[in-house]
C-alpha cells in the first residue's frame, strides 16, 4: 500500500468528492481524519473508509471550517490521534450562483468564508507540523470555473480562482521544507451540488466534454491520491484539471 504509515486530514469529507478522496487514501493505506459539520454523514464516510480497509484508523472531527479556531482544534486532534499529518486536502466548499448585481453581501461573505478562508486556515494549521517533519502534501480543490469563469457564477469563480493563487504562492513558501502544494480543478462531477443543475445546462456541458460524460467523485479522488503519492514528488505549484476535456 503506497500510503502505509501515513495520515491525512480531509475537509468537506461528509459526502461527494471529499468522501471519495478519503476512501481512496484509506484504500492506499493512509489513516484519515474526516472533517465536516454533519456527524451522521461523517459516520457514513467513516463506514465507507472502513469498508475498503477494516484496520484503518479513522477520526471523525466535527468542525466549522470557516472558523480558524475550530480548524486549529481539528488539526490538533488529528495530530494527537495519528502522531503526524502527511496529507491535507482542502475540499470544503459551497456554490451560490447569482448574477453580480443580485449577489447579496452576506452571500459573498459566506462563499469566501467556506471556499477560501477555510482552505487558508487548514493550510496555516497543517504547515506547522509539516515544517517540523520537513515533508507533506497539501491539495486544494478548486474548479474549472476558477480558470474559465462563468456567467452567473462570478463570486464562486472568484473564490475558486483564489485557491489557485493560494496554492501557487504556498508552493513557493513551503518548497524549501519539502512541502508540496497543488490544486485540482474538477469540471462537471456527479455530486449533490451538481444534481440540481437545469437539465439543458447539464446536457450542454456534457456535449462540450471530450469524453462525453460527467465525471465521478472517484475520478477526482484518483488525481488527489497521485498528488499525495511519491509518484508526484517533483510536482508542486500546479493545477491539474479533471474535467473530461471541457477545458482544452
Amino acid at each position: 500500500m503506497i500510503f502505509a504509515g501515513r495520515s491525512a486530514i480531509v475537509t468537506g469529507a461528509s459526502r461527494g468528492i471529499g468522501r471519495a478522496i478519503a476512501v481512496d487514501l484509506v484504500r492506499g493505506g493512509a489513516d484519515c481524519a474526516l472533517v465536516g459539520r454533519d456527524t451522521a454523514a461523517l459516520e457514513e464516510s467513516a463506514a465507507a473508509c472502513r469498508s475498503v480497509r477494516a484496520d484503518a484508523r479513522i477520526e471523525i472531527l466535527v468542525a466549522d471550517v470557516a472558523d480558524a479556531a475550530s480548524v486549529d482544534a481539528a488539526v490538533l486532534r488529528a495530530q494527537d490521534a495519528f502522531g503526524k499529518i502527511d496529507f491535507a486536502i482542502a475540499n470544503a466548499g459551497q456554490s451560490i450562483d447569482a448574477l453580480l448585481m443580485r449577489m447579496k453581501p452576506e452571500q459573498l461573505d459566506h462563499l469566501l468564508d467556506v471556499n477560501v478562508k477555510s482552505a487558508f486556515y487548514l493550510c496555516a494549521a497543517v504547515t506547522r507540523p509539516m515544517m517540523k517533519q520537513r515533508s507533506g502534501s497539501i491539495v486544494l480543490l478548486s474548479s474549472i470555473v476558477g480558470i474559465t469563469g462563468n456567467a452567473g457564477q462570478s463570486a464562486y469563480a472568484a473564490s475558486k480562482g483564489a485557491l489557485l493563487a493560494l496554492g501557487s504562492s504556498l508552493a513557493k513558501e513551503l518548497g524549501s521544507r519539502n512541502i508540496r502544494v497543488n490544486s485540482v480543478a474538477p469540471g462537471l462531477i456527479e455530486t449533490a451540488m451538481t444534481a440540481s443543475m437545469p437539465a439543458a445546462y447539464r446536457d450542454a456541458l456534457i456535449a462540450r466534454t471530450a469524453l462525453g460524460r460527467a465525471g465521478t467523485p472517484e475520478d477526482v479522488a484518483g488525481v488527489v491520491s497521485f498528488l499525495c503519492s511519491d509518484a508526484s514528488r517533483y510536482v508542486t505549484g500546479q493545477c491539474i484539471v479533471v474535467d473530461g476535456g471541457i477545458v482544452t
